[in-house]
């Protein structure tokens, strides 16, 4: 027999679970992975100039292995940040502007990193 006490349970804060806590692993790895894809190409062959990582750059899949690796980097960092903001930053008002200051930071990080992969 269960005693209820009158205690509610109060749930705070959005998008907490196993959705956040699968996108941060699923990223995790996607990350690992193209560091493991990265040094096998820099650790073999050439010695490391300019050319060599112009010239792993420069293929298709790479540019596109890189961006995907970008967007998950992005999305990776704005769960934990957000999340961050969610637990500690009470006031509603500097919450809302730190979650705005973030995703502009991180919009503009994303094109600079676009920019300088494409322009290789």
């Amino acid at each position: 027999m269960s005693q209820n006490y009158g205690t509610k349970r109060v749930v705070t804060g959005a998008s907490y679970g196993l959705r956040d806590w699968l996108a941060q692993r699923i990223t995790a790895v996607l990350m690992a992975l193209y560091t493991v894809v990265l040094l096998v190409q820099v650790i073999f062959g050439e010695p490391v100039s300019y050319y060599k990582w112009a010239g792993i750059f420069s293929q298709q899949w790479m540019k596109f292995l890189t961006f995907v690796v970008i967007i998950s980097i992005l999305y990776h960092v704005w769960v934990g940040v957000r999340d961050i903001f969610m637990d500690y930053i009470k006031p509603v008002g500097i919450r809302l502007g730190l979650h705005v200051f973030a995703i502009v930071w991180l919009v503009g990080c994303a094109g600079w990193a676009i920019q300088v992969l494409w322009r290789l």
